[in-house]
């Protein structure tokens, strides 16, 4: 199995399972089949109403189903973050290598690469690539400087799964200042802390620690009597507290 540790940009490192050939070459069959029959239904359906006109289908081939197939990929990791829906039903997803979510740039990059990677090496480029480098990736992961990882439903966390968390009524927030931050460090913390629950292992320890000391900081807070994370827990109350 292999992993990758990814800083991100409040210094905390998080490991993250790398997606396998595998995995990428399903999702990459699965879009294939929901592209043949999203276009094969549609081409139906379009027979059916222009009588199996030859000028409509040809419009058809050029209009849709061109454009269907050739920006499928492009289009879909785009708008769902860094998925397909092959992707999404493998439970993997493209990240940069800083943990940010790649932009539009990075998706366009890697979807050009596709030509020599996959469609003109038959696929065998890009395995042979996912398959030996430390980063599992191919020519388009390397060059956007990003990877494909798995994730599950512990790992991808909303903002719905932190308002869960139970509050109590009439609760004085203890660091007001915790206003000031994102939704996403909010996010990043709830993570840190059940991946150190799941993953009770050095690495994840000193995850804890790194964002604990740099929160406190941020904050100008000095000793709290709290261990490190009960400190993160009421953090995050204080966060839906105050924003709510």
């Amino acid at each position: 199995m292999k992993t990758i540790d990814i800083r991100t940009t409040q210094n905390v490192t998080i490991t993250y399972e790398l997606a396998g050939v595998q995995e990428r070459i399903l999702a990459f069959i699965l879009d294939i089949v929901i592209k043949g029959l999203f276009t094969g239904l549609l081409a139906f359906v379009v027979a059916m109403m222009s009588s199996a006109n030859e000028n409509v289908m040809m419009a058809f081939m050029f209009l849709i189903v061109l454009p269907v197939n050739t920006f499928y990929t492009l289009a879909f990791e785009v708008l769902m973050n860094g998925q397909t829906p092959g992707k999404r039903m493998m439970k993997i997803k493209v990240i940069r290598m800083n943990g940010k979510q790649p932009v539009f740039y990075d998706h366009m990059i890697r979807w050009t690469f596709r030509i020599l990677d996959v469609f003109l090496s038959g696929g065998v480029l890009a395995t042979m690539l996912i398959v030996s480098t430390d980063n599992a990736q191919r020519l388009g992961d390397m060059t956007s400087n990003s990877t494909v990882v798995k994730i599950n439903s512990r790992s991808v966390i909303s903002l719905a799964d932190i308002l869960k968390i139970d509050t109590i009524q009439n609760y004085e927030p203890r660091f007001p200042g915790i206003r000031k931050f994102s939704e996403s460090d909010i996010l990043l913390i709830k993570e840190t802390i059940e991946r150190y629950q799941k993953y009770k292992n050095d690495a994840h320890k000193e995850a804890v620690i790194q964002l604990c000391n740099n929160i406190s900081k941020k904050l100008d807070v000095g000793e709290h009597g709290m261990d490190k994370i009960t400190f993160l827990k009421t953090l995050i109350k204080d966060y839906i507290v105050l924003t709510r």
